[in-house]
């Protein structure tokens, strides 16, 4: 089993070490955990940009001190050209996934940076912005060496993507991707984000920047204008809570498909699996995941758009009634729609006050859009594909409507005192990983790097079939692959014993009395965890 760091007083992980060494020189400045974040934020989206950006969006959840925890959304809503009609007009049947016309939504990550540094502030915090982002324009702009992760990467449509505007002149090496290891520099990101350090994080939606990336997104034919830009503001949101044996489970409400995470880990918990890493283990997770993504498709919309009281299938009952439903014997099938695909960070940090962070970034699918403003060298997300043309839906394309998104963010406290912030990237994925980890930790007693090292599934469709199948990595005993479709599962074997595509996972737990923290990230990524 792999050996868990632990650190004295305060921790960081992420998917990239140079995001968690961000993080780790915020803390020995003295500064909080969510000016830790900030900084490996900013560091992540130029080290990891197939992953993320400030193209993109982020959601935080923050427990403060005293027990409270604060959820900050920070995503972009679609801009106020983005009609049905104009899409049906130019002869779409279904929303690009590249290019301007992909990149439909205001970008909501700067702004989210800068709700979250108000509350580091009125919690204590001090540092500067130009020292928050100062890691960042240095590997900005004196390059850094391209990483396994984004070099193994064969990013969807891909012809497509590399013919976007500026692409290959920002993220090819003379027409092809840059080998691992490869010095690569972003001057013209490294410019923004030190005018951003200067002027402050507003100026991305409402100073010079937000000019020049409105005029960037105009020339390009985006549906964002600089009035979606001046108008965008980030938002607090209750998190979602869920009471579970000795624990408090925090996950985000909607637009974000939290309630799923939640919902497995309930109804996994009542199916009372005693023997980890069994047939009945395997099986209750995949049961449970269909019972959670059937809620989740039928009401997670817009926050201000919901039908419902997402708290309402979290309580007792309907957790009861739904374990019921399962068959312990035979796999249900179930319809999904295709599922939320991407490619995102998620990254905690814990510091010697205790104050924790859970956060997750992203742009959607590799490199996003695959549209580069030229001015500014952002890349732009395009989480808008998740919405449709069809106006009938429970996500249809709106202005000012926020899309859906498959970003979650994690937070437990336990009755013990011990203070858990994890997470892990991975589209439909997350809410199975973030179950799969939760409980190998919690119900299972493994430890936090054994947690995110054990082997994982994946129930959904394949990309572009219509068949559903269980993905698994090598690690799984032949026996229970071999039971798993006697009970009607259509397992996939990937032929790996790591895969990408099953999650880079993050765990830190914060013990009470001395305080130490242990502090895993993902050996499928290309990070660690770092501290004091």
């Amino acid at each position: 089993m792999p050996d868990t760091p632990v650190f004295a007083t305060a921790a960081v992980a992420a998917p990239h070490r140079l995001a968690a060494r961000a993080g780790q020189h915020v803390l020995a400045q003295g500064g909080n955990a969510i000016e830790a974040m900030a900084a490996m934020a900013a560091t992540i989206a130029v080290v990891y940009p197939h992953m993320n950006g400030i193209g993109g969006d982020g959601f935080w959840l923050v427990r403060e001190r005293g027990g409270r925890v604060r959820g900050i959304e920070a995503c972009g809503p679609a801009g106020s050209l983005a009609t049905i009609a104009r899409y049906r007009s130019k002869g779409y049947d279904v929303l690009p996934s590249r290019g301007a016309d992909a990149a439909l939504t205001v970008a909501g990550a700067i702004g989210g940076w800068a709700l979250a540094l108000d509350l580091a502030k009125a919690l204590g915090g001090r540092l500067p912005l130009e020292t928050l982002l100062a890691d960042a324009i240095r590997h900005a702009r004196d390059g850094v060496a391209v990483s396994p992760s984004e070099a193994r990467y064969v990013p969807k449509e891909i012809d497509t993507l590399h013919d976007q505007p500026n692409f290959a002149k920002t993220f090819l090496d003379d027409g092809k991707p840059y080998a691992a290891g490869a010095n690569r520099r972003l001057p013209a990101l490294a410019d923004t984000l030190a005018h951003l350090a200067h002027a402050g994080l507003d100026d991305f939606y409402r100073g010079d920047l937000g000019r020049e990336i409105a005029a960037d997104l105009a020339d390009l034919g985006s549906p964002v204008t600089r009035a979606d830009l001046e108008a965008y503001a980030p938002r607090e949101r209750k998190p979602l809570t869920l009471r579970r044996r000795d624990a408090t489970l925090y996950n985000f409400p909607p637009p974000t498909q939290g309630i799923a995470a939640l919902l497995i880990l309930g109804v996994f918990d009542r199916l009372a699996i005693t023997r980890p890493e069994t047939t009945a283990h395997y099986h209750g997770l995949i049961e449970a995941t269909k019972r959670a993504f059937a809620i989740r498709d039928s009401i997670v919309t817009d926050f201000d758009r919901l039908a419902v009281d997402p708290d309402s299938f979290l309580d007792s009952g309907r957790l009861d009634r739904e374990a019921a439903a399962i068959d312990m014997r035979r796999a249900a099938t179930l319809p999904l729609r295709n599922p939320g695909e991407g490619d995102t960070v998620w990254m905690g940090a814990i510091d010697k006050d205790g104050l924790a962070v859970s956060y997750i970034q992203s742009i959607y699918w590799e490199y996003g859009s695959g549209v580069v403003l030229p001015k500014t060298g952002i890349h732009w997300q395009n989480r808008g594909t998740s919405f449709s043309l069809d106006p009938n839906a429970v996500n249809p394309l709106e202005p000012g409507r926020r899309p859906f998104h498959t970003l979650i963010p994690a937070l437990a406290c336990f009755d013990d005192g011990r203070v858990m912030a994890y997470g892990s990237m991975g589209g439909d994925g997350q809410p199975q990983f973030q179950a799969q980890i939760f409980a190998r930790y919690a119900d299972y007693g493994l430890s936090p790097a054994a947690a995110v090292d054990a082997p994982r599934l994946l129930y959904g469709r394949t990309w572009g079939a219509e068949s559903l199948t269980v993905k698994v990595e090598d690690r799984f005993d032949p026996a229970c692959i071999a039971a798993l479709r006697s009970m009607g599962h259509a397992v996939e074997e990937l032929g790996g014993a790591y895969i990408d595509s099953l999650g880079h996972a993050g765990m830190l737990v914060r013990h009470p009395g001395n305080g130490r923290i242990e502090a895993v990230h993902d050996p499928r990524s290309d990070g660690g965890s770092e501290g004091l």
